[in-house]
């Protein structure tokens, strides 16, 4: 995509956050052709909705484009699931006398200009782990969830509605996002009771702040974050009364600080036309290559680089390290010695039910890294502070 149409896609998400007009330059610079790489890359990121609700607010398309709202309407209608089915849910767990405390989209919406802006594919909700099965028969057997099984850090469930719902017992591993696991184990003690209610708690806004940014960086070292979570990192940045050295006290403690400053750099050149730096032109280019979730390819050089090298990549999808494989085999939490039996058991699993061929053009991806690549790669990464190889 060219940099013409980069610029309007982020003048249009800018105009729909902050609820002000394109200004003249902006509307003469937009042309009817941007209009299908536009739709295609925003649909890409889950924003396509914010697009065309500006080019519609800005009169850059027509009346008888009915087709392209269309991503309005369903971002309204799936907005609408969601809030019905959150609310079910809170009444269920709450019922249950189970506390849980809602993550991600659940919070954060309700800081947009409108709470259906801010789309999500499923709802979000922290139980302790202790909670977790008492939650997953009332799901099942008294409100008519279908159990999708158990991960490394939460429960899947599909509403009635099929709304997907995740139960997480855990909010980061601890091999993501430097040091954000330690601070985020103190989520129970530091969060409050909800008022009117017993068992819906809410995180302080310093650990909720923490917490997304930490969940960004875990998304940017599996092969990008999207630019929906840039959108809520600069409307958590303009909160009124925010206290924002609680904010960085966190993120010092937790190693992210320089992650921070850097994905806060990039949401004001993209919400406040601010001038790139060399790091956020980077970022930039790193965001938009991939979608929601980033790609493969994002993915594996960002990991070879924190593995330290083509060599090491390679042996560690041969041996996981410990702090990675407990979490995909959690009875090594408590039994660490069980590991060499757990990797043969993840080794007969790749080969017999059908990861091979994957892992494999993962491995001839990671050989054809180019040097050009992976050194800057290398300087990505210390430059927001999320290379641990030193």
């Amino acid at each position: 995509m060219d940099q013409r149409t980069i610029s309007i896609l982020f003048a249009l998400l800018r105009s729909a956050i902050r609820g002000t007009e394109l200004t003249e330059a902006e509307r003469n610079s937009y042309r009817a052709e941007m209009l299908g790489p536009l739709l295609k890359i925003s649909s890409k990121h889950d924003v396509a909705h914010l697009v065309v609700l500006q080019l519609k607010k800005s009169e850059l398309i027509s009346n008888e484009q009915t087709d392209i709202e269309k991503s309005i309407l369903t971002a309204v209608y799936r907005y609408e699931r969601l809030r019905q089915e959150y609310e079910k849910l809170c009444n269920a767990l709450e019922g249950a006398q189970i506390p849980f405390l809602p993550l991600k989209g659940a919070v954060i919406r309700k800081y947009y200009p409108e709470a259906w802006m801010r789309t999500s594919c499923d709802i979000d909700v922290l139980v302790r782990e202790d909670d977790g099965e008492k939650a997953r028969q009332i799901l099942v057997r008294e409100h008519g969830y279908t159990d999708n099984g158990k991960s490394s850090h939460d429960f899947s469930f599909f509403s009635p509605g099929n709304v997907h719902l995740e139960l997480h017992y855990e909010l980061m591993e601890d091999a993501y996002a430097n040091d954000a696991s330690k601070v985020l184990q103190q989520v129970w003690h530091s969060s409050t009771v909800r008022d009117g209610t017993a068992f819906h708690y809410e995180m302080p806004d310093e650990l909720f702040y923490f917490y997304h940014i930490a969940h960004m960086a875990k998304h940017f070292e599996n092969g990008g974050c999207g630019i929906r979570p840039l959108i809520d990192l600069w409307i958590l940045d303009h909160i009124r009364d925010a206290d924002k050295e609680k904010r960085d006290a966190l993120l010092r403690e937790g190693k992210l600080l320089k992650f921070a400053q850097a994905v806060r750099k990039l949401s004001r050149v993209w919400f406040e036309n601010e001038e790139y730096d060399p790091i956020s032109k980077q970022m930039e280019e790193y965001i938009l290559s991939g979608g929601v979730y980033g790609n493969n390819q994002n993915r594996i050089v960002v990991q070879q680089q924190k593995e330290g090298g083509k060599l090491r990549y390679a042996l560690s999808k041969i041996w996981i390290p410990y702090d990675v494989i407990k979490f995909q085999y959690p009875v090594l939490q408590k039994h660490k010695w069980l590991m060499p039996a757990m990797e043969v058991r993840r080794w007969c699993k790749l080969i017999f039910c059908g990861h091979l061929k994957r892992t494999t053009r993962e491995l001839r991806y990671n050989s054809g890294i180019s040097t050009e690549k992976a050194e800057q790669t290398q300087a990505l990464l210390r430059g927001i502070g999320l290379c641990l190889q030193e």
